[in-house]
């Protein structure tokens, strides 16, 4: 068992004392392996890596499950199961036990113990036991916790640990990934096998295990062996009575007799290891947020951060664990200051830039820009800057100046935004989005609050608050939260440099990724001119040539019909028309363009010609109502590029 610090203990004697007013005392269970791998197999590891290529995928998967299981059950009590080796007792007894087992892919293998070392860091119980299967530590926690007083929780994507099921102790099964749960109580235990759980090891003795190489009896399923359990009782009495069984099947009972009994001592699981750890042992403390932290910066998780400090326990030292906030002291200035500040701290340094606002489809709203320089850090609220003000004079001079250089982050964005009021970036010498792609192009994201972790160490303060409150136009959290984005984007930038040249990437931001995402500001500025009078001209045309094959579809058959209906043309053209029927689907006889089109060159029946002649109008007037409806009010279809 390895545990970081100590903790207080709760004794049986202490959980049988407790009022009976006051909550049961929870215990959750983790089978490690098991969640990790399905972890590994739930989220691309091509996703989940390190800059240095430390691949994290099971890593991340794990810890997301474990964060909301946490947050969702509530425990008082945690602990985590692990797998020693395949060499167990089940081994020795059969050595062909799990021999089937492909070996784990390289990927996975080196993320184990880095799951164990996070949870150490987090003060959660790390338990194994020599000979043993995680499943035979989590059986004998969980009896010992019942009997003590506890609820049991059990997380597993082993089926075997249904047989543990009873009123107070509950299995977590993974329905698919890791993040939905199926609660497998004993009413849904039976619902879906068809057997109590006292009764499950004997029906997975019947119907054997692919995954751990245990046989199962030729021609007997699940449902025949809960049918078998259920008349019989047991597999105890199956077997004393097994010439009872009439049929093939009973006949395969009988010559697997062996094989069964072996299945059933394997499926069976010990609930009386020796352990170190009791369950009152394993009750949830605070731990060491400066330790965690530098983990999961080491590991560049940053997404999971603040979810694993919502669910830490009390006593836990966020302030201490954290990082230092960005400093987000300044100043806002006020319209007459706006063109003397940028002259005297902008003009000619390099200056960094971060908008606040939207930037949809092509077009965007200022809501306020952050300046930061070495020294200084402003606000400049989207009030101040009205057209044809000095203020916004000022802004865009110095914006447009070549020789002002610029930092940004997520320059497409910040020129969209700035745009909607004019104001027109020239002299960008670094996009730190861009630079930390140039870096690592296999990490998972580069939003900035990522980027100040992993590179400057440091947090953006309350940034997911400020967002909230730039929702509700309150300046006094975004106008701090801009000016920390702005100083972390300066002190961003050089250090960023230096690893892009360490690897000889200058030329690529300068010669390439800048220059074309100026072009695509451009493009997206700009946008595609239409003529919106020549377009409604042509959706009433195509309009009027749809009717026109409506018309001329209903004269030829003699009555109404639904064109876009495949079951009003199945019976036209199959039954009233009697043409040859098309590919076989769900619904009937396939009326898809292909198939109609296959048809009418075989038939050439003028109602096929309407029909074609009908959908290939809609599609065209579809098409053109599309383009007028993408249109701005400036008659320009502007897209979006990421």
């Amino acid at each position: 068992m390895n545990r970081l610090g100590s903790q207080p203990s709760l004794s049986p004697l202490n959980l049988r004392m407790m009022s009976v007013t006051e909550a049961k005392p929870r215990l959750l269970l983790l089978d490690g392996h098991s969640m990790a791998y399905r972890a590994f197999y739930a989220l691309p590891p091509e996703n989940f890596a390190t800059a240095s290529g430390v691949t994290t995928n099971a890593v991340y998967g794990f810890l997301s499950m474990l964060i909301n299981t946490v947050r969702d059950e509530q425990p008082t009590h945690l602990a985590v199961a692990f797998d020693v080796s395949r060499k167990t007792f089940r081994s020795e007894q059969y050595p062909e036990y799990k021999a089937n087992r492909a070996k784990s892919p390289p990927e996975f293998k080196p993320q184990i113990p880095v799951i164990q070392n996070l949870l150490a860091t987090m003060a959660v119980p790390v338990v194994t036991a020599d000979g043993f299967e995680a499943d035979d530590v989590i059986a004998t926690l969980a009896r010992q916790a019942l009997a003590q007083g506890f609820d049991v929780l059990i997380v597993t994507g082993d089926r075997d640990a249904l047989q543990l099921v009873e009123p107070g102790i509950t299995v977590l099964y993974p329905r698919k990934g890791v993040s939905d749960l199926a609660r497998m109580t004993p009413e849904a235990v039976v619902e879906k096998y068809g057997v109590t759980p006292k009764q499950y090891a004997d029906l997975a003795a019947l119907r054997g295990d692919p995954s751990d190489n245990l046989p199962g009896i030729p021609g007997v399923g699940e449902k025949t062996a809960a049918k078998w359990i259920v008349q019989f009782g047991s597999i105890d009495e199956l077997i004393a009575r097994a010439d009872e069984v009439k049929g093939k099947v009973g006949e395969a009972l009988r010559s697997h007799l062996d094989a069964v009994q072996l299945n059933r001592t394997l499926t069976a699981l010990v609930d009386d290891v020796e352990l170190e750890l009791a369950p009152a042992d394993a009750i949830r403390v605070a731990w060491d947020a400066a330790a965690v932290n530098a983990l999961l910066d080491e590991l560049e998780i940053h997404a999971l951060r603040d979810r694993l400090k919502a669910i830490a326990p009390d006593g836990t030292d966020h302030e201490a664990g954290a990082p230092a906030a960005l400093d987000d002291a300044g100043e806002e200035l006020a319209a007459g200051e706006v063109a003397d500040w940028l002259t005297k701290h902008a003009m000619g340094t390099t200056c960094a830039v971060d908008a606040v606002g939207d930037a949809l489809h092509g077009t965007g709203r200022l809501e306020g820009l952050a300046l930061a320089t070495q020294d200084h850090a402003v606000w400049i609220d989207a009030d101040v800057l009205t057209d044809g003000s000095a203020a916004l004079t000022a802004v865009q001079e110095w914006a447009a100046d070549e020789k002002s250089p610029k930092v940004v982050h997520n320059g497409n964005r910040s020129a969209l935004v700035l745009g909607s009021r004019g104001v027109f970036l020239t002299g960008v010498v670094s996009d730190v989005e861009l630079v930390a792609y140039l870096v690592a192009p296999d990490s998972r994201g580069y939003e900035l609050a990522g980027l100040v972790r992993s590179y400057l160490k440091l947090d953006l303060p309350d940034s997911e608050q400020g967002q909230d409150q730039l929702s509700l136009g309150i300046d006094s959290v975004v106008a701090p939260l801009a000016r920390a984005r702005a100083r972390a984007i300066l002190a961003l930038a050089p250090l960023l440099q230096q690893k892009l040249e360490a690897i000889d990437g200058a030329g690529l931001l300068t010669d390439v990724e800048l220059p074309v995402t100026a072009a695509l500001v451009a493009m997206e500025q700009t946008g595609i001119g239409i003529d919106r009078e020549q377009l409604t001209d042509l959706s009433r045309h195509f309009d009027g040539q749809a009717q026109e094959a409506i018309e001329s579809a209903h004269k030829e058959v003699g009555h109404a019909v639904n064109l876009a209906s495949p079951k009003q043309l199945q019976v036209v053209l199959f039954d009233e028309l009697n043409m040859p029927k098309t590919k076989k689907t769900k619904t009937g006889f396939s009326t898809d363009a292909e198939s109609l089109a296959r048809l009418f060159e075989e038939t050439q029946h003028p109602f096929l010609g309407y029909v074609l002649s009908h959908r290939e109008a809609a599609k065209l007037r579809s098409t053109v109502d599309g383009l007028v409806n993408a249109a701005s009010a400036d008659d320009r279809i502007r897209t979006t590029y990421m």
